[in-house]
């Protein structure tokens, strides 16, 4: 396909998309079934473009006059790939399946594109519904925040310490344009292209060499502010994949022991392979073999430190792991959903730990910062007064003028302290 046809293809998922108000996946998978000639660089181009015109669908819409799906790729051409009048133009021929020549009002809107009178809304590219909270919870870097949600997102890498160290690895990949992370020690970025596509890593030698793990560096944060110990006795509870699993290793240096599991086993399945690749020898995986099998139940109240990966959404596999009992005592007391799961995220990694035993108490303090991001129990080296970190929220701003993060820690005794 040529560029062109690739332009009138985003315009036509586009219309499908708006008309039958579905998912952008859903409307690119049904084009590229209906059209088989479509290569899978031609799919990945359209895809691209597609998702770019949704990202800048404000000030696209405010700039052109017009929000139909034609107007928007027109606008996020000229925003967004930085494409001139003559440019656009050349690509509008209307010949070869190509988009209609542009209209005298097109000519003018991309000749003065600009939203310097727009409203701050449309200048984030965020819906209008969603300002007054954005606007809310950032200030007067609400537009800058805004922009930069709207950009393509780049890709992290971590550098695996037990084989390689980050100086080495930017030698190593100087020809894909890699910049060190900002907050990791182990990260490095790597900035879209300008098709929006990022480089192709994991045909890289020191890919397959395990000198890298492609991970986001907020993940890769998590592991850190985790403060597992060489030596020390760790917990992975929700492995997945195994990305945290993997990190910890080289932060311990193969120095200790590391326990993943994960109630879905399936998702377990690529650690395998991973870690073949990686160098890490003092993990072990612990699949559950059948419906209530705790395949930890020989290291209880032995762990040092514990991770539990949990995202709001998953909330059965928490109502699976609780005690019965606690469940329905919960669901009688009118306790929200959100706060039952943290609850009992926190209280069985305490568990694990050996500082808690039995079902928690009702009138627990619930994890009300739990995000997207990671809810972490960790116990001190001594182990004589454990300490908890019970809730991490880390926000890693892509245009890197600030880092927030917010810790709760609660000991023992019930105490509390953040930082």
């Amino acid at each position: 396909m040529t560029p062109a046809a690739r332009i009138s293809a985003a315009i036509e998922v586009l219309e499908d998309l708006i008309q039958r108000r579905r998912p952008a996946a859903d409307a690119l998978k049904d084009w590229g079934l209906a059209r088989r000639f479509a290569g899978s660089k031609d799919r990945a181009a359209v895809a691209s473009l597609v998702y770019d015109a949704l990202r800048r669908r404000a000030s696209s819409a405010f700039a052109m006059g017009d929000e139909t799906p034609r107007g928007l790729v027109l606008g996020m051409l000229a925003s967004l790939r930085g494409l001139g009048l003559e440019e656009i133009a050349g690509l509008c021929t209307g010949e070869h399946h190509a988009p209609a020549p542009l209209s005298e009002a097109e000519i003018d809107a991309l000749a003065q594109f600009s939203v310097a009178t727009a409203p701050d809304w449309v200048k984030a590219d965020v819906p209008e519904w969603l300002w007054p909270s954005l606007a809310a919870a950032f200030g007067q870097s609400a537009v800058s925040e805004g922009q930069a949600l709207a950009a393509r997102a780049p890709i992290d890498i971590r550098a695996n310490r037990l084989k390689t160290s980050r100086d080495q690895l930017l030698r190593e990949l100087e020809h894909l344009g890699p910049e060190p992370g900002a907050w990791s020690p182990d990260a490095l970025r790597f900035q879209p292209g300008h098709d929006g596509r990022g480089p192709s890593l994991q045909t890289e030698p020191s890919f397959f060499s395990g000198g890298f793990e492609i991970q986001d560096e907020g993940s890769q944060l998590v592991t850190l502010l985790a403060g597992a110990q060489p030596g020390q006795l760790v917990v992975d509870l929700c492995a997945g994949a195994g990305g945290k699993t993997l990190a910890l290793a080289a932060i311990m240096g193969n120095q200790g022991r590391i326990y993943a599991t994960d109630l879905d086993s399936r998702r377990l399945a690529p650690l395998h392979e991973r870690l073949a690749r990686s160098g890490a020898t003092l993990v072990e995986i612990r699949i559950p073999r059948s419906r209530g099998h705790e395949p930890l139940e020989e290291i209880k109240g032995q762990a040092d430190c514990v991770l539990v990966d949990m995202r709001l959404r998953c909330g059965k596999r928490l109502w699976r792991r609780a005690y019965g009992r606690t469940r329905h005592r919960y669901h009688q007391a009118g306790v929200p959903a959100r706060t039952r799961h943290a609850r009992r995220a926190s209280h069985h990694a305490q568990c694990a730990t050996g500082a808690r035993s039995g079902a928690p108490d009702q009138s627990q303090r619930a994890v009300r910062r739990l995000k997207l991001v990671c809810n972490s129990v960790s116990g001190c080296p001594e182990r004589t007064s454990p300490r908890f970190l019970i809730s991490i929220n880390i926000r890693l701003p892509r245009h890197r003028q600030s880092c927030r993060m917010e810790c709760r820690w609660e000991r023992r005794d019930g105490q509390e302290c953040a930082t």
